[in-house]
């Protein structure tokens, strides 16, 4: 009886502490959170802002000045946010957390949560408000169509290597359950999705540069230009695409992909992020407190290092200037065209 109950016991607490280890704490309203930490940030219609980062951290403002931090119900680190319009609203991050506003990141409700997982999400795109995408570490993909209610896994085969394909299928017939482990990491990291018109661009890790008519149900890689992780993807004001990644390296492309040429940066450091401005301006985030600017459609460009030398994760542009994200917080830079104030 004594070794009956002990086994209970154990059981309970065993089955206690996976409950706690799935059940999100609530992020905690921190005064210095415009200072933390902070990975993305969206530009709603020129109205507002919405920044999101460590410990579930979410931060609004209006003027890009006054910022307040929003009660959010996960701690997890927040990678990516996305608003299809002004009210509805969701953000991405670690233990493949998907949280969803409707009310314009008042407040927020958990629609994903899988620490189980142990892998980020690390982007969001939504087509409308019923249609969207999660991409992240290790070629996650989620899929929903019906707002968040439900997220569905999917795996594409399109985005193996050839001596990959050759290996699941091998492993698939000797062992399902190191199969299915297997399938799980095999495919690069997803850092970016971004919806250009009808066509979806996806770029990542290993030179990963891959785009979609039918809003990722299947995929077109193009031609491998570098080896190295990108890290954005714009089309300019004239209707090219720029894209970015490691070791300063940033390429443009006339033909919607084919062919890309480099652009000279005169950097090694990572490039994060693409902002264009309204005065026909390009300009690239990176790490070292790097901020390159074009002014012609990203033919060259001109360095401008800020002092503290924080790495720009992402930014947006909002009032004639670049409201960046840093790994110290919200940070505005104002670069004016020469001759002008």
């Amino acid at each position: 009886m004594m070794k009956r109950s002990i086994a209970f016991v154990l059981l309970y607490l065993t089955n206690q502490c996976v409950m706690a280890i799935n059940t999100p704490l609530p992020s905690v309203i921190a005064p210095l959170a415009s200072k933390s930490l902070l990975l993305d940030i969206v530009n709603i219609e020129q109205q507002k802002l919405v920044a999101v980062g460590e410990r579930g951290h979410i931060l609004l403002s209006l003027d890009a000045v006054n910022w307040q931090q929003m009660q959010v119900p996960v701690q997890a680190t927040l990678t990516g946010v996305y608003f299809v319009d002004t009210m509805k609203g969701w953000a991405v991050g670690h233990d493949a957390t998907i949280i969803n506003t409707l009310d314009g990141g008042k407040t927020w409700h958990i629609q994903q949560f899988k620490p189980e997982l142990e892998k980020p999400l690390l982007d969001v795109v939504f087509k409308n408000d019923m249609e969207g995408l999660a991409v992240g570490a290790y070629g996650q993909f989620f899929r929903t169509e019906d707002g968040g209610n439900t997220w569905h896994s999917e795996f594409h085969h399109e985005f193996l290597l050839p001596e990959d394909v050759e290996y699941l299928e091998e492993l698939k017939n000797e062992d399902e359950e190191a199969y299915l482990d297997e399938q799980s990491s095999i495919l690069p990291h997803f850092n970016r999705i971004v919806l250009d018109g009808r066509t979806l661009y996806l770029v990542g890790e290993i030179g990963l540069i891959a785009k979609s008519n039918d809003f990722g149900k299947h995929w077109q890689k193009l031609a491998e230009i570098y080896q190295g992780s990108f890290f954005d993807l714009i089309r300019t004001q004239k209707g090219n695409l720029i894209v970015v990644g490691l070791r300063g390296n940033a390429f443009r492309s006339l033909k919607n992909g084919t062919p890309w040429q480099r652009s000279a940066t005169n950097t090694t450091a990572l490039l994060n992020s693409l902002v264009l401005s309204d005065d026909d301006r390009i300009f690239i985030l990176g790490n070292n407190g790097v901020v390159l600017e074009s002014t012609d459609d990203g033919l060259t460009y001109n360095q401008h290092i800020q002092e503290d030398g924080k790495p720009l994760v992402a930014g947006v542009w909002f009032d004639n200037k670049i409201i960046a994200v840093s790994d110290v917080g919200i940070k505005a830079i104002t670069l004016t065209l020469p001759g002008h104030n």
